[in-house]
């Protein structure tokens, strides 16, 4: 009953804190309309909260491991509704970055304690499977959330937006407050925080699955960060068509969690992230293709995306079990530091997109398909038998 509730929760604030990612897309014109400013410096405001997501999390996991899980949490949930609710209320761009960095994080405790509490009541092939409700979560938040931030936008304008964002995150606060979580005591726990984190880091067997989760990843944030000003610019949708987008891509995102949930037992987790891998690779490769020979069909951009998609929903959960039994010190930090290096890899990458960002979609294809190509790289490496 527990390890239900713990999901049930993780689940709720993994959907919230990667609703910040996803649910203002549609509304990125009419923000940068309302700060005076180009759309594609709005766009800089997924890396910015990209980054705040990635610095903190080495220290949300350290103090975790010291004061616990939940008041960790609790002080998350409450930075990142307070950084959602103070946003509407700046009126230039710096402002706007600025509360998106807070924003972020916010989000990174959050994304950090989900991962270690589903990581205290689960192991092995059933951790992956728990993880792969992280996912689900995750991609309903990508998907569904920019779907319901254009109708938000649309009935009462883009402040909407993070006001109903804060306010739903500072009400889950008090929820998690009631709450008693389990928790796993190891021993070998007791040893200091950044020589830990470094052990883990050298570990071929952790750091692997973590850089190829993380590679996987980069594709969907160089997409969200990019794909608004290519399909609501040269191909004219509006921002209601493009928070439709997000039900095909939920879809694919869905399947391909219940996948893992259905099949990692009776397949073994690095048979199947493989297949993930490779429709990764097999998803942007088209896409490239696509957008160089058919400039003007948008088809041929977000459909091979979706089956990208599909391949990550695969590919991640199991990417995140690997990484933590890889690692040779337990507790929050391995789910800590694989966290840090995702978000520190999408922040990146979600910088290297805005920079592309232009109404052709041929460079945006080219890094998805380099990215995807990395990952399977890492896949490869970690079916190689390793050296006694």
């Amino acid at each position: 009953m527990k390890s239900t509730t713990t999901l049930l929760v993780t689940c709720s604030t993994v959907f919230l804190a990667q609703l910040g990612m996803s649910i203002y897309l549609p509304a990125l014109p009419d923000i940068a309309r309302e700060l005076t400013v180009d759309a594609s410096l709005v766009s800089w405001g997924l890396a910015v909260y990209l980054i705040g997501m990635a610095l903190p999390m080495l220290f949300w996991g350290s103090l975790a491991q010291r004061i616990g899980r939940k008041p960790v949490l609790l002080a998350a949930l409450g930075i990142y509704g307070l950084g959602n609710l103070a946003l509407p209320l700046g009126s230039t761009l710096e402002s706007f970055l600025v509360l998106r960095l807070l924003q972020g994080i916010g989000a990174s405790g959050i994304s950090v304690m989900a991962r270690v509490l589903i990581r205290d009541s689960f192991s092995g092939d059933l951790l992956a499977r728990a993880l792969s409700w992280l996912s689900i979560s995750f991609v309903v938040a990508l998907g569904i959330g920019q779907y319901l931030g254009s109708i938000i936008q649309v009935a009462l304008g883009w402040p909407a937006i993070f006001y109903w964002l804060g306010g739903v995150s500072l009400a889950m606060a008090v929820v998690v407050a009631r709450i008693t979580f389990a928790t796993r005591v190891e021993e070998n726990t007791r040893s200091a925080t950044w020589p830990s984190y470094w052990q883990i880091l050298r570990h071929r067997d952790f750091l692997l699955p973590a850089l190829a989760g993380g590679l996987g990843y980069g594709v969907i944030i160089a997409f969200n960060t990019a794909a608004p000003v290519i399909l609501q610019g040269p191909f004219n949708w509006s921002p209601v068509e493009y928070g439709l987008l997000g039900w095909p891509i939920s879809a694919a995102y869905f399947l391909g969690a219940l996948g893992v949930n259905g099949l990692v037992l009776r397949t073994g987790r690095l048979w199947l992230m493989t297949v993930g891998v490779g429709l990764v690779l097999a998803g942007t490769a088209v896409m490239l293709l696509g957008s160089i020979a058919a400039t003007s069909i948008a088809l041929l951009f977000w459909l091979p995306y979706c089956f990208a998609v599909l391949g990550q929903s695969l590919n991640y959960p199991i990417s995140l079990s690997l990484a933590n039994d890889g690692a040779p010190i337990g507790g929050a930090y391995a789910m800590a530091l694989s966290g840090f290096i995702h978000q520190l890899m999408a922040a990146a990458i979600g910088a290297m997109a805005s920079f592309i960002a232009s109404a052709q979609a041929w460079p945006l294809s080219l890094l998805c398909t380099l990215l995807a190509l990395g990952a399977m790289i890492c896949v490869m490496l970690i079916r190689l038998p390793t050296r006694a």
